[in-house]
């Protein structure tokens, strides 16, 4: 009797230890003009660090695919994810690098079936961009006081980069012709602004990680919903209409301790899914 007593708690036990090693799978979208096998890194770091994690690393929109507008890489990609989390009802991990961020956080905001846990946005443009540097290779001559011209031209607007490139100087222009980010952000009204606002605040965590040695989001502080007013000075979050007046959930995420906004100096862009150090210090606490 003791015996049997003694084997049941066993079996207890390695149900109970089974179950709390049991991690939520992850999906990985990666960033512009790259695709899946830049985001391996961070994929195999999962799997060595929590054994047993599934882990998803999206392969549409690579290369100069990933210049296709952003509504149509959420929705099909969000159809993608929407067919993984239906397989797992206690919810998935989602990290996007860069622009893969902003796709992350449109598929988390349109589709109310993706069950998403944690969020994580890495070094993305979340308030938008306002910064050429990084074009060149795509846009030769691109320059930012004048890119607004091509950017928000209906042409522009058929760019992933023209829908949340975000001249302070020129916000009239940005709301008259940008189609995804003044949307997503609820900067601008539209049928689904409450659907935008109330599918975010279904996060068990939204992580906002970003850092001063970026070199390329610009400002950086957009990796974190800061950004430029019209004299071109930041502005950080919480000093922000879409913070302050919660528009799409951020406060509200702040408030219930959901909002974790994470700064790391030293890491130039192109490091951050590159750098063991950072999966291991910055993406791999928030993975449960």
């Amino acid at each position: 009797m003791v015996k049997m007593s003694f084997n049941i708690v066993i079996f207890a036990l390695t149900l109970f230890v089974s179950y709390g090693l049991c991690y939520k799978p992850v999906v990985l979208i990666h960033g512009i003009m790259t695709g899946s096998g830049s985001m391996e890194m961070i994929s195999h770091r999962i799997q060595e660090k929590h054994p047993g994690t599934i882990v998803y690393n999206v392969n549409r929109f690579e290369g100069w695919s990933s210049l296709e507008t952003l509504w149509h890489q959420v929705l099909e990609i969000g159809t993608d994810v929407a067919n993984i989390s239906s397989k797992y009802p206690d919810g998935i991990n989602l990290i996007g690098y860069s622009q893969g961020g902003l796709v992350a956080r449109g598929i988390v905001q349109t589709f109310s079936n993706v069950s998403v846990s944690t969020f994580i946005s890495l070094s993305s443009p979340q308030a938008g961009q306002y910064g050429a540097g990084f074009l060149h290779v795509v846009f030769p001559g691109l320059v930012k006081d004048t890119a607004y011209e091509f950017l928000y031209s209906r042409v522009g607007q058929h760019t992933s980069v023209g829908n949340y490139w975000n001249d302070p100087y020129h916000q009239t222009l940005y709301e008259s012709y940008s189609v995804f980010l003044p949307y997503i952000n609820n900067h601008l009204s539209s049928a689904k602004s409450d659907d935008f606002k109330s599918n975010l605040l279904r996060l068990k965590r939204l992580v906002l990680i970003g850092g001063p040695d970026d070199n390329v989001i610009t400002p950086w502080q957009s990796s974190q919903f800061g950004y430029y007013n019209a004299n071109e000075t930041i502005v950080e979050m919480k000093g922000q209409d879409i913070y302050t007046e919660d528009k799409i959930g951020l406060k509200t995420l702040d408030d219930s301790g959901r909002l974790h906004v994470v700064t790391v100096p030293g890491i130039n862009h192109f490091n951050w899914h590159m750098n063991v150090s950072i999966v291991d210090d910055y993406l791999l606490p928030y993975l449960d």
